[in-house]
């Protein structure tokens, strides 16, 4: 299995006014001159159109990649729970990125505690009507257990890698080991923090060792910090992979 590393923010507004990023006729074309992936996180408070996300897909070049974050109705009105119709329609809307859709991001309340019952009930109904990607941000400790782990394997779901992490386990990936998915969130000041030089080193280092598709989004947008972030993980020297395989330009 060969690497493959696209990394981005949550959000292309981080853009705007940026002279970092290169020309285009909207935001998101410029963000996507010096960036390789983006997590749309809007979907999580509302519905885009099919025809958005089509002229979403059409503004960016071939290699780029769109991660959509599930509907907060989905995952924390509901809690997963009879959520069939909703996510049919969501997964529809989104199928209209064709190529360049990237992962799902399925993000849990903190205070949703794991049910193996109600997972696979939910992991098993989006299973049947996707093969995407998937990334699951557990936000309780219950949910970090190799149990958990063998779950999620089974339906083909990572588990994300987050900064801060409610565990020591979930600052690592687990569950699917096709997919790693880290979200940084800003450390010490949630979405304000930029991180180190060190701290950037260290992930390079750490995405050295993974294999698969590997996805890294800085959420520390507040201050700025996350389009400086990207661009230092962007540039990292780490070792090529045996398959010849290092950080897109």
């Amino acid at each position: 299995m060969t690497r493959q590393v696209f990394i981005g923010c949550v959000g292309w507004s981080v853009a705007s006014g940026r002279p970092e990023f290169g020309e285009g006729n909207s935001v998101l074309e410029r963000y996507a001159t010096r960036l390789t992936a983006v997590e749309i996180n809007s979907s999580f408070y509302r519905p885009h159109r099919p025809a958005t996300y089509a002229k979403w897909a059409a503004s960016v070049p071939d290699g780029f990649r769109f991660s959509v974050k599930v509907p907060k109705a989905i995952t924390h009105t509901a809690k997963l729970r009879d959520v069939h119709t909703p996510l049919a329609e969501f997964i529809e809307q989104v199928s209209h990125l064709g190529g360049k859709l990237g992962p799902l991001l399925v993000q849990l309340p903190p205070s949703l505690k794991y049910d193996p019952d109600l997972a696979t009930d939910f992991f098993h109904t989006l299973r049947d009507l996707t093969p995407a990607p998937v990334a699951c941000e557990s936000r309780h400790a219950t949910w970090f257990s190799p149990d958990v782990d063998e779950v999620l394997k089974t339906y083909r779901v990572s588990q994300v890698a987050a900064d801060p992490a409610v565990v020591p386990e979930a600052a690592r990936p687990g569950g699917w080991e096709g997919l790693s998915y880290y979200r940084w969130h800003g450390s010490p000041r949630r979405y304000y923090s930029a991180y180190t030089e060190e701290a950037l080193q260290g992930l390079a280092e750490e995405i050295q060792a993974l294999e698969g598709e590997v996805w890294v989004i800085f959420d520390n947008t507040a201050a700025g910090g996350a389009v400086g972030n990207g661009f230092e993980l962007k540039h990292a020297r780490i070792e090529r992979s045996p398959a010849g395989h290092t950080f897109p330009n």
